[in-house]
This record gives C-alpha cells, structure tokens and sequence, in this order.
C-alpha cells in the first residue's frame, strides 16, 4: 500500500491522551465519553512470520503468551550476533467488545514498535507503520464485533529495512524487536478531543496567560452548537477556568494533516485535524503561578471538557508547566537566568531484552541522570524515546533535547517523508512536557540538505512555536537552519563557537572508550578528558553549554564497539553502574545538594604501568586531607600523606574543579612507609564534611545485593534493577573481582538476566519481572567464597485489564 494511500483509508488517528501518565489515567472522570484501555497482558507471541495467523480461526495455542512491552528474542548482554534478532514475528491478542463503546469510535494506540507493524483486525488488514521509535494508531470501529471475541494481530519486522530510518546504510546502535512500549485501545466520541497543546506566556510577567489549543476531530451528527470547557488546575484547586463556543462544522478531519513546505498530506501520530479545527481558549490574568525550575520544577495540569449544553461530549488532561527556556548568545536561559548546560547523551536500551524495559525502568535512568550524575540535561540520542523517560524529566527538573530518528544517513525521497513525519510525531506526543527545550529536527551527524532540513525546520516551527530548533551536525561548515547550531566536536580543545546560539551534543565518548575493568591511568584520563571539556565550557558564555558521549554503555554492532557488541563510551556501564568519570559529573553539583568525593582511582599499587603515583579526586570540597594507615592495620595510627586544594590551573573556569596530587612529589620525611589504607578527608570553609576510605588489602570483603525498589506492581510487566557488587570492607568496588553469581528466585517474578553470570569490574546487574500475580518474590544469590545474599521484593495486586 503507497503511503498516501494508507494516509486516506487507514483512519488513522492518535490523541496524546494515549500517552499521559498513569496517575492521570487513573484520574480520568466517570462522566467522560472516552475510555484509555491498556491491552497489555495477554498476547500470544511467535517468533516467526506465520502465514494466515491473521484469520480469527487460527490456532495459536502452539503461541507463548506473552505482555508488553516485550522483546522478540533475550539475548546475552554482549558477545550476541545482532542478526538473532532480525526477523519478523508474530503477535495476536483477543479482546472483548470495550464496554459502553456502542455508537463511538475505537482506535488502537501503539507507544513504540520495532521496527515495521502489519496490522489485522478480524482479518481486516488496517495497513503497514513503517518506523520504530514513533507512535501510530488504526481505527477499528467499522470492523469491531460487538459480541463475542475480537482478533488484533501484528506482523513484526524487526529487520534494519532500507526504506525505513535511521536505516539505509549503518548506525552505531542496535534497534532490537518487536512491540516494546505499550499499547492501547482508545474509545472517543464521533467528534472527539484529538489533541490538545497548552503554551505558557508572559511567563515572568506579573500576570501570566495560558492559550490552550484544542484540536477536535469527527462529524457531530447532533444538532446545536458544542463548547469548550478549560480548567487550569493545581492539583485538585482549580485556578482558572475558560469557555469558547464551537459549531460542529468546525471539528476537523482527523485523517488529514499538511507540511506547510509542500501543502501536501502528511500522515502524522496525535494527528491534530487541519486549522479549521484548532479552538484556542486562553486564560488570563494567572496570578500567583509557580514557575517550572530545575530545583523545584512545579507541575499543573489542564482538563479540557467538549461539552454539548451540559452534557459531557469528552474530556482529556494534559500535565504542564510554566517557564521561559531560551538559548541566547550568551547562552542558555532559563526563567530569565542563565544555565550553563551540562548533561549526557542518552540510549533507551538495557541489558537483555534491549528497549523492551516499563515504565519504572525508563523512569530510574531519569533519576540517575538528575540525581546521582546531577546533569541538569540530556538528549535523546538518536530519536524520541519512552513517554515515561520524559514524564520523570519534568518532575525531577531534567532538560530534554529530543531528535528524530536518524544516524549520518539520509536515504531518498520516500525515506526523507517518513523522518518528516517523525518531526510531526515526535512534536505532537510531546509538545506539552515541559522538560523539553529544544527539538533536533536533523539527522545525527548527516550531510547537509537544504531542501530536507529547511521542510523538517519549518514543520517544527509550524507545530511549535514555543520552542527553537536545533540539528546535530558533525562539522563546522554545515548550514544553519535551525535556531541553534548544535554540534558533536571529539576534539581538544574546542571549536570556537561559530553561531550566536552554540550547543555541544556530543564530546569523549568514541575517542576514548573505557571499562569498568581498566586500569587507573585510563579510568584517570577518561575522567580528565570529560572535566576539559566542560572547563573549556565554562571559559566563554556563548558556549550554551555539552551534552557528553554518553551516560550508558550501549550495545552495537560488530563493526562500532570494542568487538563483543558494546560501545564502552559511557560514564557508566551498561548496568547503569558508575565508572570513575561518572564522579567528576556527579561533583558538580552545589555542596547543598550533595557533598560528594569520588576517588577517580581505585588504589592499587600496581595498577599503572610504573607503580601508582598520580591520584584523582573529584569532589565539590574546597579541600582535601589524605592519610594513610601502614599495613592497613587498624591498630596502627593515620599518618598524614598530603593537603591539596583544587587544580585551579589546568581547571581555572570550574566552580568545583577536580584535585590531584602526585605520589612521587611529596616531601614527607616522617612517612616510612608507601602503602596501607588511604583516608580522604573533605572540607568546606574549615570543616570537615565527608569521609572516604579505601583498602590497601585488595581482599574481596563483601558480598551486595541491591534492588532498586522492593515493591512491584504484579502486572507481568513491571521490573525493577537488582545489583551486584563485590567490594572492600569500606564498601567500594573492586574492579579485579570477576566471579561467577548463580541465582534462585522463589515466588510470582522471573529474572532478566544471564543465570549464572561473571562479575565485570566487581559489578553487574539483573531484573526481576513481576508476573501477574501477587506475592513476594525472594531472589538469591550465590558466591563461590562470600556467601550468598538474599532480597525480598513484594509484589502488589494490579488493577485487570478491562478487556
């Protein structure tokens, strides 16, 4: 089927109410037309293309069953061939007729499916969605029985296609397969809320307003007018309220959506109808509104009714906040104060099952990137990623810049539509989260292309003219038509800023790989290469800030990476576990927030090539007093080694620069002795404030187990982190432990993960799943010589699925 085939008979509509959070989902009001149904749980899944599992008749009881978000194949987390999980497969789910759906319309909403979707209902074929990272929908209403069971089914290539991007040539990231986000069935009124995008204005001013467009979709059939209802509310205190009356010829046709470049169609996800169906109700004069800040980032939301005289046609909410984000020339502003940007890039992908992780999994990387790195921002390398991602950004104060799907290349004509359409999906799931700052409207790292880039650009624009645009380039030459020139520099020092507005994306990563397993000299100059950077950052205000490869360890292919299918360009490893970099963007947070000393070496005599003789130390202290204790015996007494204050020489534009000092250079006579345990006391104006410890027995000393929640929802789908680290009696990790961890699980969850499975670094991680059923699930695991450890985790009864 030819595209703008499929753009007029698929009917294809997607509302952004398919994507809000769950709490607001649980929030929707008894009186409203429209139903949100998660189809979640219950698919029967094969593993292959199986002729004629579209009809109702087959039989799939030869099918695993299977919930969302699932992957098509579990793999090892590294040394796995990439092409075992390129294939297509095979998905169907029964369904109930969704109660009180009689005389609406019924869409089926698909979050993310990799990489192209065939769909069937009742053996109708709806069409192909060809794309992985973006969200789509079908309507189904003409097909639907009304009683007895409903048959979906889902052809799934997971093949990296030609036609579709970011493929067409080779990418640095593997896609993985099958359905890994959620999906739901989406029952709406003939004239329904298709979409809804509420803009802050005057924001600073002492009277802020809010437009809030409603975009509405169908044929009423009822006489007399309709109005719009918008309430602006705080929690449950309603702060304003606006009306606006709407005929019924103004809804819009919901199969229809333009590119203002060419005026032809363009078939788009939250397809908003066409302007005739854009109501703006604006709310003025909002007094007393707390603005959306990094620190305290508050969060509104707004409730639009469609109301026909007093009756309730349909509702839906979207969750906002109030700021002013800007890059200026003399860079980023935030509320009228500049913010020096420093974050990490940023893949969705896991050990194990790939992308396929819920939504408490995408929500922890947030967390980590917020709270434990304290990054203030992140990118969405190299396309939109979980609507759950971007939810915890907005409430835990984490900038967003989101791009389209795309690596460096750019494939012909009918390829250049599908990334056009990107833009729109992207922009419209996500124009209200208000952690996004800046869309990335190019193809990662692409050659220039006046007329694609200048159609993606004034898409964006014409969608959202909130925010500015950026297009992540790799070379200085390229041309701007973006607002901001955002570029990946690998070198030393940087480029100069070349454009008014001037954002580093990418920097470290790929020119200088590192494991957890290397050696001090490495772990130090990783840490240093990334505090270059943004010291030369902080030199010169029209650097709007960088964005570094990259927060995780990724899987790719055989071609990119160290030879076992990881990129090892991350601050962490691909458990989401910390390398000594990951200290210096952890120590640049402000002493209030947290005081932090990360050692960026893990004292070891012999761990260089001459014998241990620089030491690094990332912290946000002013100063530092390091001690040693002779034999690491703790009868023995502390001895002085050194006082140290910051590098400012090589670090002059740090507010916390990192502190080193070199063994061989101290001239401390009353020091007989080189080696023992090392003290590190951290002080601020005077006063002691923080205190590391590290061995210098090398002796594996314990044994950890640590889950990063220890309560589930018993949904078959909902997981959390369990890891693993062997360390010294002070608790920090030795990276020479390798040992082999055997588990047990007892009760309704299941382990995600290699059983058994080496240590690497000291370290490493599994998942436990929640099955549908509640309990308590007991993991176990075993160590040859220290023993085993044991984590309970309490499964909690989730609500059924309505159909």
């Amino acid at each position: 089927m030819r595209r703008r085939d499929f753009i007029k008979t698929s009917g294809a509509v997607l509302t952004a109410a398919a994507f809000k959070s769950s709490s607001l989902l649980a929030s929707e009001p008894a009186q409203s037309s429209r139903a949100i149904l998660p189809i979640n749980r219950g698919w029967r899944y094969k593993a292959a293309a199986i002729d004629g599992a579209e009809s109702i008749g087959f039989d799939d009881a030869g099918f695993e069953r299977i919930v969302l978000p699932h992957t098509t194949v579990r793999l090892p987390w590294h040394n796995f061939d990439d092409r075992a999980y390129e294939f297509k497969s095979t998905y169907r789910r029964r369904f109930q007729y969704p109660p009180n759906a009689s005389g609406k319309r019924v869409f089926v909403d698909f979050e993310g499916v990799m990489t192209a979707s065939t769909v069937w209902i009742n053996g109708h074929a709806l069409g192909e969605y060809k794309g992985g990272f973006t969200p789509f929908s079908f309507e189904l209403t003409p097909y639907l029985r009304t009683s007895g069971e409903n048959l979906l089914v889902v052809q799934v290539d997971s093949t990296e296609r030609n036609d579709i991007p970011p493929f067409g040539y080779e990418i640095d990231y593997m896609t993985f397969g099958g359905i890994y986000r959620e999906v739901s069935l989406r029952v709406v009124p003939e004239t329904f809320l298709d979409n809804i995008f509420a803009k802050p204005k005057n924001v600073l001013s002492s009277s802020p307003s809010l437009d809030v467009d409603c975009f509405l979709a169908g044929r009423s059939t009822q006489r007399g007018s309709l109005s719009l209802e918008v309430e602006l509310r705080d929690q449950d205190r309603v702060i304003a309220k606006g009306t606006q009356i709407v005929q019924p010829s103004e809804a819009g046709d919901p199969n229809a959506s333009m590119d203002p470049t060419t005026n032809a169609p363009v078939y788009l996800s939250t397809e908003t109808a066409r302007d005739s169906a854009r109501h703006t109700v604006t709310l003025s004069n909002l007094k007393g509104i707390e603005l959306w800040q990094l620190e305290q980032p508050k969060l509104y939301t707004v409730h639009v009714k469609l109301l026909q005289e007093d009756r309730v046609v349909d509702e839906d909410t979207r969750r906002i906040g109030f700021r002013e984000a800007i890059f200026t020339d003399h860079g980023f502003s935030l509320n009228g104060k500049i913010v020096k940007l420093r974050g990490l890039d940023r893949h969705q992908t896991f050990p194990y099952v790939g992308q396929a992780m819920p939504a408490r999994a995408q929500r922890q990387d947030a967390k980590i990137l917020r709270h434990q790195l304290h990054c203030n921002i992140v990118r969405t390398s190299h396309y939109p990623q979980s609507r759950h991602f971007l939810d915890c950004c907005d409430e835990i104060g984490l900038l967003v810049l989101e791009e389209i799907p795309g690596w460096q290349h750019i494939g012909p004509e009918p390829w250049k539509e599908i990334a056009i359409d990107n833009v729109g999906r992207m922009i419209r799931r996500d124009w209200n989260h208000p952690s996004i700052i800046l869309w990335g409207v190019r193809i990662n790292e692409s050659k220039d292309d006046h007329d694609f880039y200048t159609r993606t650009n004034t898409l964006a624009h014409a969608l959202d003219t909130t925010r500015q645009t950026g297009g992540i380039r790799a070379f200085k030459e390229s041309e701007l038509l973006e607002d901001v020139f955002t570029i990946n520099d690998f070198g030393f020092p940087l480029r100069e800023p070349n454009h008014p507005l001037y954002l580093n994306t990418e920097f470290v990563g790929h020119t200088y790989p590192t494991k957890t397993t290397d050696d001090d000299e490495r772990q130090r100059e990783h840490t240093l290469r990334h505090a270059r950077i943004h010291n030369q950052l902080a030199s010169n205000p029209q650097y709007a800030g960088g964005i570094g490869w990259c927060a995780f360890d990724y899987n790719t292919h055989a071609n990119f990476g160290s030879g076992d299918r990881i990129c090892y360009h991350g601050v962490m490893d691909i458990f989401r576990e910390p390398k000594a970099a990951a200290g210096f963007y952890k120590s640049q947070c402000d002493p209030a927030e947290e005081i932090v000393l990360e050692p960026a070496f893990h004292w070891a005599k012999g761990d260089e090539s001459v014998g241990f003789k620089k030491a690094l130390v990332s912290t946000n202290c002013d100063h530092l007093k390091c001690y040693l204790r002779e034999k690491s015996d703790p009868s023995n007494p502390w001895k002085l080694l050194v006082e140290v204050d910051p590098d400012r020489t090589e670090f002059a534009h740090l507010k916390y620069p990192p502190f080193a000092f070199d063994l061989d250079t101290l001239d401390n006579k009353n020091l007989t002795f080189r080696w023992g345990d090392l003290r590190i006391d951290g002080y601020l104006n005077g006063k002691q404030v923080i205190s590391r410890t590290l061995s210098g027995n090398g002796i594996d000393s314990k044994f950890m187990l640590l889950p990063d929640d220890q309560v589930l929802w018993a949904d078959g789908a909902d997981a959390t982190r369990v890891v693993l680290r062997v360390t010294d009696e002070f608790g920090n990790v030795h990276p020479s432990a390798n040992d082999p961890i055997t588990f047990s699980l007892e009760g309704p969850g299941e382990l995600i993960g290699d059983n058994p499975i080496a240590l690497v670094g000291g370290t490493c991680a599994v998942w436990v799943r929640a099955r549908e059923a509640s309990g308590v699930v007991r993991l176990t695991a075993q160590h040859l010589r220290l023993g085993s450890q044991t984590v309970e985790i309490k499964l909690n009864a989730a609500a059924p699925e309505a159909v």
